[in-house]
């Protein structure tokens, strides 16, 4: 890479080439894997590029596409699977200062990648509104960055993954192209973009859907084990008329390491972590019956550095572990709807104490069901292999956080059709992220 000519073109566009500082920034929570950790630890960018306006996005986009310079977006770095490690050097793209609420209108709102998902959510909730779902990471994530690499979160018990129709209206895309190209991306044709690690454009603006704010009360209730507590969180899952945001059984194994939490959670029992609509709380009391005891129950407040329940939750729960175990690792699952409690008894029967189960109620497809993100005791890869397969063997499936492609990392071990045209479309010289959608080729030379 010619360096001084590549900075030459991007003119006035911050940029950092300090090699720790650019290393550091190179890196999100791969480290969760031991297998991406030894794949990906030596991996870095050669300098950052922050534009602070959609233009200086285009300046870069062009820069890099007439030097043939590779180019990775980076946001809060708060993914897991490598999703923002550039595998070839080049630009690393911080689209953090493009953090700018464009628009809102009851139910709708129109804001730049960039912008924290908690500063979105502070400046909706005045007016009635948060957004509809948000990852364990909301306090540094971003929303671009949720969508590019994640799948759901907070939320999803009601309504459904961010893949589900409606969960995102619009995509405003840049191409890597010596001319760049703005795109917007409306409707369905918006899921090019979703958890397609920024390879199939450059997301410089979203139009995301709303919820009505509710005043959310957080909520733990023991249960004598952990079935117990998942035959709760499917019942209060399956009461649509109960206003909820979260529900996760999590294993006894597992709440000794909850640091703050451990004192709601009694040694040897499972736990259910939920947050419920105040209106509701009355109504989710009765359908518990006395069948688990609330332990803890207070509003929903992230003032004072106070953290928040949901960073017990989703994969959270796997971080809780890790700050003082770091031999394991975890597993992202999705359990069948019309079997759910029973394929979650026989999962749980067939690795006992070396896979400790962990839930999250979600609606896929229009159906109840768990997602899991247990945490497993890691020993060797070959292991980890052997469990997946027996997962998927019974019915349980895999989305491998283990592996740092789409194709490899998706259940169905495929990159969409219409993510791999449109990645034809606006990065010929297969630029952006290179390495992350295997089934690529450039056709461009």
């Amino acid at each position: 890479m010619n360096l001084a000519a590549l900075l030459a073109d991007l003119g006035d566009v911050p940029v950092i080439t300090d090699p720790a500082i650019v290393r550091k920034r190179s890196r999100d929570f791969f480290w969760y894997s031991p297998i991406l950790n030894a794949q990906l630890a030596d991996k870095s960018a050669d300098l950052i590029a922050a534009p602070r306006t959609e233009a200086e996005v285009i300046r870069v986009a062009g820069a890099c596409a007439r030097h043939r310079v590779p180019l990775t977006v980076r946001a809060g770095g708060t993914g897991n699977y490598g999703q923002a490690v550039p595998l070839e050097g080049g630009v690393l793209l911080d689209i953090t200062g493009l953090s700018a609420i464009e628009w809102m209108r009851p139910g709708a709102l129109r804001v730049q990648a960039g912008a924290m998902l908690n500063a979105v959510d502070a400046a909706m909730q005045p007016h009635g509104w948060e957004l509809r779902m948000h990852p364990s990471t909301r306090r540094t994530a971003t929303v671009g960055g949720f969508v590019a690499g994640g799948s759901g979160g907070i939320g999803s018990v009601t309504y459904g993954g961010l893949r589900e129709p409606g969960n995102i209206h619009a995509a405003r895309i840049v191409t890597v192209e010596p001319e760049p190209r703005v795109i917007e991306l409306r409707a369905d044709a918006a899921q090019k973009i979703n958890r397609a690690y920024g390879t199939t454009g450059i997301i410089t603006a979203l139009e995301m859907p709303l919820a009505p704010a509710w005043e959310w009360i957080e909520l733990v209730i023991a249960f004598d084990t952990f079935l117990d507590a998942a035959r709760f969180g499917l019942d209060a899952a399956l009461s649509d008329g109960i206003v909820k945001k979260l529900l996760s059984p999590v294993d006894a194994a597992i709440t000794p390491y909850f640091g703050a939490l451990k004192s709601a959670c009694p040694p040897g029992r499972a736990a259910l972590i939920a947050m419920v609509a105040e209106p509701s709380l009355e109504s989710f009391k009765t359908l518990l019956a006395g069948r688990g005891t609330i332990t803890h129950e207070a509003p929903a407040d992230e003032h004072g550095g106070r953290v928040p329940l949901y960073e017990y939750t989703w994969n959270h729960t796997t971080l809780q572990v890790l700050k003082t175990d770091r031999s394991v690792t975890y597993l992202q699952c999705l359990y069948p709807h019309d079997r759910l409690l029973e394929s979650v008894a026989r999962m749980n029967a067939m690795f006992p104490d070396e896979v400790l189960p962990h839930l999250e109620f979600i609606r896929f497809a229009g159906r109840v069901t768990c997602s899991a993100l247990p945490v497993v005791r890691y020993t060797t890869p070959e292991r980890l292999d052997e469990i997946i397969a027996l997962h998927e063997a019974a019915g349980v499936h895999i989305a491998n956080p283990h592996v740092y492609t789409l194709e490899d990392g998706s259940r169905y071990k495929r990159v969409d059709a219409d993510q791999l045209g449109l990645k034809h479309e606006v990065d010929p010289y297969g630029l952006l992220n290179p390495g992350k959608m295997r089934s690529y080729v450039p056709a461009a030379a």
